[in-house]
């Protein structure tokens, strides 16, 4: 799968109802060719910046998760230098684009209540997450 297709993956995923960072990381797992029922499981609980907490953007969870797929290590004694490097860049530079990292930031809302997850869905938000997610999986996939 070619960039441009796994990060339109991932925006169908999320308008599917899959959550922010099961959607980029199931579009970054069908990029490496990982099929798994276990890959959207994984990714779950960091949807709405760790369990609707508002605390790092799901998509960017979902992202760092599926450059452990990649590039993550598979030995104690391995250093992971250079995969803290991309991550820290993943983070800087979403940041640059979008002045936050943070879901809660983000979105301004506090999706641990009834009434902002009510907001979410009157104000629309979804189509401002569905930004990130691209965003996210874009840079995820460089």
């Amino acid at each position: 799968m070619i960039q441009q297709q796994a990060i339109q993956r991932a925006r169908e995923l999320f308008q599917s109802e899959y959550n922010c960072a099961e959607s980029v990381l199931m579009a970054i797992a069908e990029n490496l060719r990982i099929d798994s029922e276990w890959i959207p499981r994984l990714a779950t609980g960091f949807g709405g910046g760790i369990a609707r907490t508002g605390q790092l953007c799901g998509a960017l969870s979902g992202a760092i998760i599926g450059l452990g797929l990649e590039l993550g290590r598979d030995k104690p004694d391995v250093k992971p230098d250079e995969f803290y490097a991309k991550v820290q860049k993943l983070l800087a530079d979403f940041e640059a684009v979008h002045g936050a990292i943070h879901c809660r930031a983000l979105i301004q809302l506090d999706l641990t209540t009834a009434e902002g997850r009510a907001d979410f869905q009157a104000r629309g938000t979804a189509a401002q997450c569905l930004d990130y997610v691209e965003e996210a999986a874009r840079r995820a996939l460089i």
